[in-house]
């Protein structure tokens, strides 16, 4: 079974597109369903300190599939290039979805959607 990991990115925690949502509640409903085997929180993926992480995060291949909920997906595999190359891990193992401007069930739905989970 292949290891599969949430990170969830707040833009710093002040960013007001995820003011509506309790970031916190929605890594719970994903851990509780156990639709991964982790879930994370990362106040700025796209910092430097950010790339630092997901490095070391994904060195040593003991994560298969890495699912990030944040920004834009397509602006995700831009910015987390030199890191995920940095770590050995392929672009084409991370899968993104936007959750900016949700609320917390909205965006539980949006992850649950990007793992497949809501078929």
């Amino acid at each position: 079974m292949a290891n599969k990991g949430l990170l969830m990115c707040v833009c710093q925690g002040t960013c007001p597109s995820f003011q509506q949502m309790n970031i916190f509640e929605v890594g719970n409903a994903i851990r509780r369903e156990k639709l991964v085997d982790y879930v994370g929180i990362h106040p700025q993926l796209c910092s430097t300190d950010g790339d630092t992480f997901l490095s070391t995060l994904l060195k040593g291949e003991s994560t298969d599939e890495l699912y990030v909920a944040g920004c834009d997906p397509t602006m995700q595999i831009k910015m987390f290039r030199d890191a995920l190359e940095s770590a050995g891990f392929s672009k084409e193992n991370l899968h993104g979805v936007d959750i900016r401007n949700m609320t917390t069930e909205q965006a539980v739905a949006a992850i649950k959607n990007m793992l497949g989970a809501d078929k």
